[in-house]
């Protein structure tokens, strides 16, 4: 009997949200909608198919306008999923009661910025629906597969250990939906899938994935490692930190804050943390914003050819996320340098794609792909397996 199942995906200002009808053969999206804005004098809206409300409040009654929009329709909610960014020790979705909500709580010291909205999200559905089901559905999962000297630091095995100090990655539901895809795509069994995979919006991160297991990505233990992003500085130097705190009397949480929300494209053009205005500014002659944007691609540009040497030859490279979707300048000006590597690009096909795509050129040993990611999707399959096991029905 098929479930129906709402996925909640709670963001640092806004809520993604999606209904599904779920069975052991099909996950089919009924209704979706957003919340952005949370917190600001929020516009609630459904993408465009249903009536706009205004939420200034926070997330209960974010997550309250969802289900009086879905009580409209009749439509019954058999189970919630929730995505939660950090996972802690979770390895796969857990059935949430109050241990696992006190776990999640505890592991929002490593991603705060997005394990606090989802507990107020599942804190509010809990009030909102009673004893409905819920499950949660964790981006540091599909890391978990990471071998140890990818995911261990170069530090005394006993201070790693003693602070469970390791890279767990994070964007792991869109990365896993970008896998699984291109296995649909391309006809190719997931268990034989080797791609690269870019999640590239306001946040950024690169996975190698082998076997159709992710075997390295670029963020670590919290969600700022790695790529430059829109706020967030990616890869530094640890000492950085500390000489802005010895030297220059910056607190910790000072720097926290400079390295997470006035660093990346932000910091660097000193402008903005949207590649659109960035790109535009370049095209005006903003030296500073040129630099942002060549700094960006050049480190994403970096990540593939380090995770090329990781694989071997990768099947393709997959780009996802805003930026990754929606900008054909970026993805060329990250591509076009590769093609000595094997990744040759199409220059039409790639500015001609609009959605889901792919734009290498004939004969390319390196395929290139624009995949835009369903984690709504993931979170409902996961949710219905995890309830299913659990022997729990409609």
């Amino acid at each position: 009997m098929p479930m129906h199942i709402l996925a909640l995906n709670c963001g640092s200002s806004s809520v993604k949200w999606e209904l599904f009808e779920v069975d052991v053969r099909a996950c089919v999206s009924r209704a979706r909608g957003s919340v952005d804005d949370i917190g600001s004098g929020a516009t609630t809206a459904s993408r465009g198919d249903g009536p706009r409300a205004r939420d200034d409040a926070g997330y209960d009654p974010a997550v309250a306008t969802i289900l009086d929009r879905l009580a409209q329709s009749d439509t019954p909610i058999d189970a919630v999923g929730h995505r939660v960014v950090q996972g802690g020790g979770f390895v796969e979705p857990a059935l949430i009661d109050d241990r696992v909500l006190d776990a999640i709580s505890r592991a929002a010291e490593l991603a705060p910025l997005h394990n606090r909205p989802s507990l107020e999200g599942i804190r509010a559905a809990r009030r909102h629906l009673g004893a409905t089901p819920m499950v949660a559905v964790f981006d540091t999962a599909f890391h978990a597969t990471l071998p140890p000297f990818a995911a261990q630091y170069a530090i005394p095995d006993e201070v790693a250990r003693g602070h469970a100090l390791r890279r767990y990655g994070y964007h792991g539901i869109a990365h896993r939906s970008m896998t699984e895809q291109f296995a649909g795509l391309s006809g190719t069994p997931i268990e034989k899938v080797s791609l690269i995979t870019l999640q590239l919006g306001n946040g950024c991160s690169a996975t190698a994935v082998d076997h159709g297991r992710s075997v390295d990505t670029s963020m670590g233990f919290t969600p700022l490692e790695g790529l430059m992003m829109g706020t967030r500085s990616g890869d530094i130097d640890a000492a950085a930190a500390l000489y802005l705190q010895d030297r220059k009397d910056m607190t910790a949480d000072g720097v926290n804050d400079l390295l997470n929300t006035r660093s990346g494209l932000l910091g660097v053009s000193g402008r903005s943390a949207d590649m659109r205005e960035l790109l535009r500014a370049e095209a005006d002659g903003d030296a500073r914003a040129h630099l942002a944007v060549e700094m960006f691609c050049y480190r994403v540009r970096k990540y593939i050819g380090a995770y090329i040497a990781v694989l071997g030859q990768p099947q393709a490279v997959v780009f996802g996320g805003g930026i990754g979707e929606r900008s054909p300048q970026v993805r060329r000006r990250i591509c076009e340098p590769l093609a000595p590597l094997g990744l040759r690009m199409d220059a039409g096909r790639n500015a001609a794609i609009d959605g889901d795509g792919r734009f290498d050129a004939p004969g390319s040993p390196i395929a290139a792909y624009v995949i835009r990611s369903d984690e709504e999707s993931i979170i409902a399959r996961d949710t219905y397996t995890r309830l299913s096991r659990t022997g729990v029905t409609p």
